[in-house]
């Protein structure tokens, strides 16, 4: 493995209005750059076959974010990657912040972005459902895990190889953060967060079917973190800080 080199991984479905532009940015900050189209149909995947500076895993059907960023994962350690910095592809990431990421990763396992941490100049305001959301769910992960994150949801982190090996992510679709802290958690990673600046786009995304109306969305991601705390509990590991979580999580 080289320690010096590092991948930008972004998990793609449907970015055919950003996609070229996003890259060549990226491109100006990461040597190494990963595509997963995540079963595209709009002709994101015919935009990426005209590019040879990137390189590019396709799904052939949409599986979902947490898939593409397993698949993602996947790669990095296979390919002898010292870290991989991920981030969206939509324009509310900005590519000239991965240096930084790579920098922050050398003093923690899981460098995180949070576009709350700090204000800056222009920030979008977010919407109101989910901040809510957001604000719920770190606020119950920063309880049970013994965190002190600001953002659970940014897309925007750095991953060491190393931690990479330790975590067990299973979830396809958007709670698959949650599983993420989780998994870190348990396996003792040194998590810090980066603050970035909060950029809305497009506010049309959907999380699918139901989960697009923000109460069942909620306690959908609440059943997702019960489930990946009593798996721990179950494989017979512990979550150091807080023990007690397995007793709770057998009843």
């Amino acid at each position: 493995m080289n320690a010096n080199r590092w991948l930008a991984a972004l998990p793609v479905y449907n970015e055919v209005a950003y996609v070229d532009d996003v890259l060549s940015e990226v491109r100006r900050y990461a040597d190494h750059v990963l595509v997963v189209d995540d079963g595209s149909n709009d002709g994101t995947s015919e935009v990426l076959a005209r590019r040879s500076d990137i390189t590019v895993l396709r799904h052939e059907q949409n599986r979902g974010y947490g898939a593409a960023l397993r698949t993602a994962f996947e790669y990095t350690t296979a390919e002898g990657f010292a870290g991989v910095v991920t981030l969206d592809c939509d324009g509310q990431h900005q590519p000239m912040r991965i240096p930084r990421f790579i920098k922050a990763a050398e003093s923690a396992d899981i460098v995180s972005g949070s576009r709350y941490a700090k204000q800056y100049p222009g920030d979008s305001e977010p919407p109101a459902q989910r901040l809510f959301i957001n604000r719920r769910i770190t606020g119950e992960l920063n309880r049970r895990l013994g965190f002190q994150l600001t953002d659970a949801f940014c897309g925007f982190k750095a991953y060491r190889t190393e931690g990479l090996r330790e975590l067990r992510i299973t979830d396809d679709g958007y709670a698959m953060p949650l599983e993420l802290w989780v998994e870190a958690a348990a396996a003792g990673l040194r998590v810090i967060e980066l603050p970035v600046p909060r950029i809305y786009i497009d506010l049309s995304r959907s999380f699918g079917g139901s989960l697009d109306h923000a109460e069942t969305r909620l306690r959908y991601y609440n059943q997702v973190l019960d489930a990946a705390i009593a798996r721990v509990c179950a494989d017979g590991r512990e979550l150091p800080r807080h023990r007690d979580l397995c007793q709770n999580a057998h009843g």
